[in-house]
């Protein structure tokens, strides 16, 4: 029998995790907090620790595990930002992620954002649930014949990007690795970021969180943006700077923002705060703005997405416990 406790747990999880662990002799041990160095004593006994985006697996967190000689990290997810590395590698714990469950489900979500948001479908729901069927304040624009910006052509940028083209978009893009076969047969074209910025109506986030894309939009960036463009997130909140953020929102320079993620997330999103005060001052802010939307970091939840997590981070605890080789593509150390 395999133990392996899963954090951060909700329905969900729960759910996916145990119906596809049926035959794969896994004991899972649900726990709805989070792992850090705080609670890693309840990892005792564990073969292996699954994990979330918000679970603050640093080196303390992995030298209390390693004590209690858990041998596996298994991430369902595909960032891995939250993890040190570095001390899992010394300590002799490895480490495996999900580096992709539905690419679709992020690149839909992308559009559904953009959709709602320039419609004004959101308002318009509203109103209409008060039976107020005005259309005053809800006009937008067509999406055929803008200029989309994909920034990061990984697999949902490159989605993304062909779910644009068909709404007829002119679609530029920007990556250090660019897929130079894929755009041409997509009629997608690679530029620099400078240019990006500067010429589209609508840019879209597709790039991991790294040292170097941190607040990859910042004032200097937000600067070169074309007046009343539109910025989507779905990728990682602390690649957007949140005060920059403001301060352009304020100036009217932005026409709109959806995030689906928020620099500050953690502690926040996943969690029911509606029956207190919400101790975030630049969330609170955002969420006042009428030209923006945001969503609880939702962009993966699809039934096709849930049951691929369920099944890859299944398959690398197993086939780690049984002393096979994880997939190199999943496998972080």
């Amino acid at each position: 029998m395999i133990n392996a406790a899963l954090y951060d747990a909700k329905p969900y999880d729960c759910e996916y995790f145990e119906r596809f662990s049926k035959h794969n002799n896994i004991d899972w041990h649900f726990h709805e907090f989070r792992l850090s160095a705080k609670t890693a004593a309840s990892a005792a006994g564990m073969h292996a620790v699954c994990v979330f985006v918000n679970d603050r697996i640093d080196r303390a967190c992995i030298l209390e595990l390693a004590k209690l000689e858990v041998k596996l990290i298994a991430l369902r997810c595909a960032g891995f930002n939250n993890v040190d590395l570095l001390a899992a590698k010394e300590l002799g714990v490895s480490v495996a992620r999900v580096p992709a469950y539905s690419p679709h489900a992020v690149a839909e979500h992308t559009i559904g954002l953009l959709l709602t948001l320039n419609r004004h479908i959101h308002r318009a729901y509203n109103r209409v649930r008060e039976h107020n069927f005005s259309l005053n304040g809800l006009v937008g624009f067509d999406l055929a014949g803008k200029t989309i910006g994909i920034i990061g052509t990984g697999k949902i940028g490159r989605i993304a990007a062909q779910i644009f083209r068909g709404f007829n978009c002119r679609v530029v893009a920007f990556d250090v690795t660019p897929h130079l076969d894929w755009a041409k047969q997509h009629d997608v074209e690679y530029t620099q970021l400078e240019s990006l910025l500067q010429n589209s109506d609508i840019i879209s986030l597709h790039v991991p969180l790294t040292p170097e894309t941190h607040h990859l939009i910042c004032r200097e960036t937000l600067q070169q943006i074309k007046q009343g463009a539109f910025l989507i997130n779905t990728s990682r909140g602390k690649l957007v700077d949140t005060t920059a953020l403001i301060e352009s929102l304020k100036k009217n320079h932005l026409g709109g923002v959806a995030l689906d993620v928020y620099e500050e997330e953690e502690g926040i999103f996943f969690e029911d705060h509606s029956e207190h005060l919400l101790q975030d001052d630049e969330l609170n802010l955002l969420l006042t703005f009428p030209n923006v939307l945001i969503t609880s970091h939702q962009a993966f939840l699809t039934q096709e997405a849930l049951s691929e997590i369920a099944i890859t981070t299944i398959n690398n605890i197993v086939q780690f416990t049984n002393n096979k080789s994880i997939n190199p593509e999943n496998k972080l150390c």
